[in-house]
């Protein structure tokens, strides 16, 4: 995994499963598909002569097409985006990393964990992978590791209670 600027050095990135950008491409495809039948129908109705005047030819014409460069867009990014999702294992903190564009590390002390949650819906079940939620007595602070394996998740669940238990123990 690249070091971004903001990145602590010396850490060594962990990575989600490459099945996670099979479920986000899915969810992608099915979510443009419905955009664009949403978006396309006053184009069909003043295709067909439903309406002739209304709405006017640019709009029916424009509204499809800015969708399809929105949603070309976003599916070009999905692979820069699941690529730069990762996480590490410090002694006392985890690292949580995201973003392409708008980059953001988040450090989450150990201590500060209230309960791990690991969660998985039907798309992840079929690919085998989990998301890992960390709650922390902050909002602001709460954090989320999608596209685990579920072995990975269950483990880093387990481990990050255990420590988080430990810390807690030495207040």
């Amino acid at each position: 995994m690249r070091r971004e600027p903001i990145d602590p050095s010396g850490l060594e990135w962990s990575r989600v499963s490459p099945k996670y950008l099979r479920v986000r491409l899915l969810g992608w495809l099915i979510g443009s598909v419905v955009w664009l039948l949403i978006t396309s129908v006053p184009l069909v109705l003043r295709l067909t002569g439903v309406w002739s005047s209304f709405p006017p030819a640019w709009i029916a014409w424009g509204l499809p097409a800015v969708v399809l460069v929105i949603v070309v867009w976003r599916g070009l990014l999905l692979p820069r985006q699941v690529g730069a999702i990762g996480y590490a294992e410090r002694d006392d903190d985890l690292l949580v990393r995201e973003g392409v564009f708008f980059q953001r590390t988040m450090v989450v002390p150990y201590g500060r964990m209230q309960y791990v949650d690991v969660a998985v819906g039907p798309l992840e079940r079929v690919f085998g992978i989990c998301t890992l939620k960390l709650h922390t007595a902050s909002p602001a602070t709460n954090a989320s590791i999608p596209g685990l394996p579920t072995e990975e998740g269950t483990r880093l669940r387990e481990q990050l209670s255990a420590r988080g238990e430990a810390r807690l123990a030495g207040l």
